[in-house]
């Protein structure tokens, strides 16, 4: 393969057409960050230029393929925002939209190619394949198939069927290089010697992603295929069997390729659906934002301008163009992820913020029985939360003290505030909060403010007794603002078994 870092163009194949571009992820289990990064660029695609996404599932391997996966697609695709032209729960013209219910499509291509000399059967054995790869690879040739069947004779394919052998179907290659423009790095070619002919059905009739991919893309019309960089070998494949695809009338033209760069994990190796940090559902469920999620996904290779990282998805799509997208690998960063998740949580009204955070207040997130959640309270304190979360999963946590009998109280909390002379400050606090006007935080502020200065104590240190005999924890929401939710009583009172715990 080379490349000769020729200019990149997504202008579509033809002008004035609008693009056709799909996403069509397999139903194996949860969907993972890299699938979302690839479905994002291909919404965005489609929604700036005003074509059409197509979501096709890919659901032909029975054994690794289920329903709850397919299910699991369709609802994140949902939570993520992403509408979809023709596909499940939409239809189209090119219907059906899943491939385990087009399986006689691909038979009846498959003989098509057999018939008009673009595929073959192949009866090589696995164990007669690798023998023949190790042969190559020790002779410093390459390892691909060598074509052993590639024009068998009727008498030779009689011969090994005889023998009881079922063969494979192979996608015969011409003896040609093959280049082409891809959208996101420019000019690639391949000399034939490094794609040899490649399996399209398997022995036991079973279509195979090589064939099924490319074809369920000619006959639904797809002019852009913007996928991940992992899929750039399979292209020069894809684009002799187009050509092939055309001569036989079940394809139009070839689409544009655009080959996305890899999202890397920890160590820098590819991030793989096994690692954890991979799955879509993790950030669901520790309350990111679609909104903050797509925003960071879409910086894996893409930026709206140099100096920006926080926009909008509305912004995303008026701005995108796949030229833009940098070929190189782009690392999944947690802590950039969540910092721009804490941008969105932010930009949000009150209002909205109170309801995304819904889910986390009540069970089985919150800790306190749902009768002794206070509305009143919780509306009172989101707007002094919301400026504090980097995920919507961390209200619970800041806002406990509000709905339980008791603060959390760990021991190393405890042990880091309630230094010697705390019992005394307390005191002193806990006298000048009984005297201070609970209207406002400012009046609660001074009184903490004073009794620390009475203890030669700045505000700092004078405040952290308090936050942790209340809230529980050193850190947590602003502390005026909380005690005046929380009101006198309760605040007293648990200074009091704060108290109560402490050496005299």
């Amino acid at each position: 393969m080379a490349n000769a870092n020729s200019p990149k163009s997504s202008t579509p194949l033809g002008q004035g057409v609008p693009p056709r571009v799909r996403f069509c992820p397999s139903p194996t289990g949860n969907p993972h960050v890299g699938l979302v990064r690839t479905a994002l660029f291909n919404w965005a695609f489609a929604r700036h230029n005003e074509g059409t996404l197509v979501f096709r599932i890919e659901d032909t391997d029975a054994a690794r393929d289920s329903e709850e996966s397919y299910n699991q697609l369709l609802d994140a695709m949902r939570w993520l925002g992403f509408d979809w032209d023709e596909g499940p729960e939409v239809g189209g013209p090119h219907a059906p939209y899943r491939q385990s219910q087009r399986m006689d499509i691909y038979q009846d291509v498959a003989r098509k190619l057999l018939d008009a000399g673009h595929a073959y059967h192949c009866y090589c054995s696995t164990e007669e394949l690798d023998a023949r790869r190790d042969a190559a690879r020790a002779a410093g040739k390459p390892s691909g198939y060598d074509g052993h069947c590639r024009d068998l004779s009727a008498e030779q394919q009689a011969a090994y069927e005889a023998e009881g052998r079922e063969p494979i179907v192979r996608f015969r290659m011409p003896d040609e290089t093959i280049t082409f423009t891809d959208l996101v790095r420019g000019e690639i070619t391949y000399l034939p010697e490094n794609v040899p002919d490649y399996g399209i059905v398997r022995a036991n009739g079973a279509p195979l992603y090589t064939l099924v991919n490319p074809v369920d893309d000619a006959l639904m019309e797809i002019t852009h295929v913007l996928r991940g960089e992992d899929l750039l070998s399979s292209t020069p494949r894809q684009i002799a069997l187009y050509k092939a695809l055309t001569e036989l009338g079940i394809a139009k033209e070839t689409p544009a390729f655009g080959h996305l760069p890899y999202v890397m994990g920890e160590g820098n190796k590819k991030l793989s659906k096994r690692d954890p940090q991979s799955s879509l559902n993790l950030y669901r469920e520790r309350g990111f934002l679609p909104e903050g999620l797509l925003n960071y996904l879409s910086l894996l290779g893409w930026s709206l301008s140099a100096d920006r990282d926080i926009f909008s998805i509305d912004e995303m799509v008026a701005a995108f163009d796949v030229a833009d997208v940098n070929p190189n690998p782009a690392r999944f960063d947690l802590k950039k992820a969540e910092a721009i998740n804490a941008d969105h949580i932010r930009l949000l009204d009150v209002k909205e913020f109170t309801e995304r955070c819904a889910p986390w207040l009540r069970a089985p997130f919150a800790p306190w029985a749902p009768e002794d959640f206070d509305e009143t309270k919780w509306q009172a304190i989101a707007p002094h939360a919301q400026s504090r979360l980097k995920v919507l999963s961390e209200i619970t946590e800041n806002v406990d003290f509000l709905f339980l009998a008791e603060p959390v109280h760990d021991e190393a909390s405890w042990s880091k505030a309630m230094k010697e002379g705390s019992a005394e400050l307390l005191s002193t606090a806990r006298a000048k909060l009984l005297q201070a006007d609970w209207a406002g935080p400012e009046s609660l502020k001074d009184a903490v403010l004073a009794a620390g200065e009475e203890h030669g104590l700045k505000l700092g240190k004078a405040q952290a007794p308090v936050r942790v005999a209340v809230t529980g924890r050193t850190v947590g929401l602003p502390l005026f603002e909380s005690l005046q939710v929380l009101g006198q009583e309760k605040t007293i009172a648990r200074i009091d078994a704060a108290l109560a715990k402490l050496p005299v």
